[in-house]
């Protein structure tokens, strides 16, 4: 009988263990982010920005970011040209309100991250990699990065024209537990 009894717990022990759950803390986005574009020509930020954010330092493999903008928010600092970047010409808000990004990996790279997913913008989905830092704080934290995106690649504008095809995202959010 006695004999019986380590196996039957170890077996106990492997089937208890496939079925613990690895918890990611979920952040809450805040007050105070940041989605600011700049290219040679063109510059401003985004107003309108939510999503879900799971994110562990020690175990990025679990992380997920599943984030949209608010296309409509673009604000560059310029009636005329926020009309415009909201026209079928650019971004056409009516028909692409939003910028959507849904993570796949993320990883850690040193003193930094890489979140690795796809990138919808103006219809058009493509793998995209950002890199990324998190500083946490007292209850929170903040998440920022810098990256650029080929506007033509997201068909956003016509390719050539007065604004570079290049554009720079500088974002910063501000996270609470």
């Amino acid at each position: 009988m006695n004999k019986l009894i380590y196996p039957i717990a170890a077996v106990l022990i492997l089937a208890g263990s496939a079925f613990t759950f690895v918890t990611v803390p979920n952040w809450q986005i805040a007050e105070g982010y940041s989605i600011a574009f700049s290219s040679d020509d063109a510059s401003g930020i985004f107003k309108g920005f939510k999503g879900n954010i799971a994110f562990d330092e020690q175990n990025p493999a679990a992380s997920k970011f599943d984030v949209t903008i608010d296309v409509a928010t673009i604000n560059t600092g310029n009636g005329l040209q926020n009309k415009h970047a909201k026209s079928d010409e650019w971004f056409d808000v009516a028909k692409y309100p939003q910028i959507h990004f849904t993570s796949q990996k993320v990883v850690k790279t040193g003193a930094t991250f890489q979140v690795t997913g796809d990138l919808d913008i103006h219809g058009v989905k493509k793998s995209t990699t950002i890199p990324f830092t998190f500083k946490e704080a007292a209850g929170g934290g903040t998440f920022t990065a810098t990256f650029t995106v080929n506007r033509s690649d997201f068909k956003v504008g016509k390719p050539g024209g007065d604004v570079g095809e290049q554009i720079k995202l500088d974002v910063s959010v501000p996270v609470t537990k």
